[in-house]
């Protein structure tokens, strides 16, 4: 229920394809996740606005995300028909710590006499300052933000007027926005848009100095809000609980909700509810269920529920679930850390009867699940201790079974008087020279 074939696919095509849908909850990202991406772009992050993408910028970002989409595009009753991919980048900066410099990115606090305090605040005074949030209207650059300008451009097919348009910026009309030499501006009716040409081989420049605004740019709310957590203690049971709420204040909102779990998070199906404040009978809620319980070691659950929220209302999802025991070898090696689950997928249906209209999908964060962990400590301390006792005991019987235990009298030119009278002389002559050293400081 949750993903449907995009693109132009003939009914002979469908019944031959099959969906395949892998999670991974968990990955340190580095600059090889980027270049396999940079590389199927025409100019290879070389030119255009792809030139912005570095690895140290893009995740350092506060929240960043790639996607690629793949479809067949049919023209000419399906006779002629090629695969369309359209490649996304979404980054969340933070303009005063992508402004530090790369060779010197230790964050140093701001002086006293440029702090901007909120002085509506009661305990607001001389010596207390609660800061503003002065990030809408500050002053950047692309230079001072990314490190570097756009490189030219890097058009498939060459088109003139509006629609070259390669770079666009939503700001409002007031806002003083500075760019390079040789550059077209294309601003939209609605003032909040403008969008520009950029030249093929000159570098292009964007800045922005610090404004006061009056406005800023209308943004719509999303259709549908989505907050999950694990709820629960102990190392047995646990649950999952989802708040889903749309803010609409007077249409319904329907869409299917995905649950990837792992083998080792076995949900109970029994206790799964919605529920609603103020509405006891929720049977109305919830229209289809799909669950395919999980195989030990071989395949996690799926869990898709398909519900339909009524306007300006929150529902609360909830089910409980059971941890299961994992063996010492799969632990990774940060056990107590917990295990990453995958986000929840939550596809919305479209209300209108347009057919080619695509679906938008909303992702919750990923969850850490704490599991029965043993104490590795235990394992190791048996292994030392066992390896003292093995090598004293093996040592020990070890002489005793290949060394020859003899009498010094049977030994061969053994003279136990000898080796005694060496040793009384060496007592004696130690002897001399401690009562010498004594007789030498009397008469000093």
């Amino acid at each position: 229920m949750t993903f449907e074939p995009v693109g132009d696919h003939s009914d002979a095509s469908l019944s031959n394809l099959h969906l395949l849908h892998g999670t991974l909850p968990h990955e340190v990202v580095c600059t090889e996740n980027l270049t396999p991406f940079l590389k199927l772009l025409p100019c290879k992050g070389k030119a255009g606005i792809s030139s912005l993408l570095d690895g140290h910028k893009l995740f350092d970002a506060s929240w960043q995300s790639m996607a690629i989409d793949v479809r067949p595009v049919c023209a000419n009753g399906g006779s002629q028909c090629i695969v369309e991919m359209e490649q996304t980048v979404d980054m969340v900066l933070d303009i005063e710590r992508s402004k530090r410099p790369r060779d010197n990115p230790i964050p140093r606090p701001v002086p006293r006499e440029e702090l901007i305090c909120d002085t509506s605040k009661d305990y607001s005074s001389d010596d207390t300052c609660y800061p503003l949030d002065v990030s809408y209207g500050q002053s950047w650059s692309l230079s001072e933000v990314f490190g570097r300008p756009i490189k030219g451009t890097c058009l498939v097919e060459t088109s003139e007027g509006s629609d070259s348009q390669t770079v666009c910026l939503n700001v409002p009309a007031e806002r003083d926005v500075y760019t390079s030499q040789g550059v077209t501006e294309f601003k939209d009716s609605s003032g909040f848009s403008r969008c520009y040409r950029l030249p093929p081989a000159d570098d292009f420049e964007l800045m922005l100095p610090k404004q006061d605004l009056q406005r800023s740019s209308p943004t719509s709310p999303p259709p549908l809000y989505a907050e999950r957590s694990i709820t629960g203690h102990g190392q047995e049971r646990g649950g999952v609980q989802t708040l889903l709420t749309n803010p609409s204040p007077n249409r319904s909102v329907e869409f299917v909700y995905l649950e990837s779990l792992p083998w080792y998070m076995k949900p109970y199906l029994h206790t799964l509810k919605v529920q609603l404040p103020g509405k006891a009978d929720t049977s109305s809620i919830i229209k289809d269920i799909y669950y395919r319980p999980s195989v030990d070691r071989h395949r996690g659950t799926q869990l898709e529920i398909r519900i339909i929220i009524p306007a300006a209302s929150t529902a609360t999802l909830t089910y409980d679930f059971e941890k299961a025991i994992l063996r010492y070898t799969e632990y990774p090696p940060d056990a107590n850390r917990g295990f990453d689950v995958a986000p929840a997928v939550i596809r919305l249906i479209s209300s209108s009867s347009n057919a080619t209209t695509e679906s938008m999908y909303l992702r919750t964060t990923s969850l850490l699940l704490p599991l029965p962990t043993p104490d590795f400590s235990m394992p190791y301390n048996v292994i030392i201790l066992t390896s003292t006792v093995m090598a004293l005991a093996f040592g020990n019987i070890f002489n005793l079974l290949v060394r020859r235990l003899v009498l010094a009298d049977e030994v061969e030119g053994y003279d136990l008087g000898r080796i005694k009278g060496l040793v009384r002389g060496r007592v004696m002559m130690l002897k001399d020279r401690w009562m010498g050293s004594r007789s030498e400081k009397k008469i000093q």
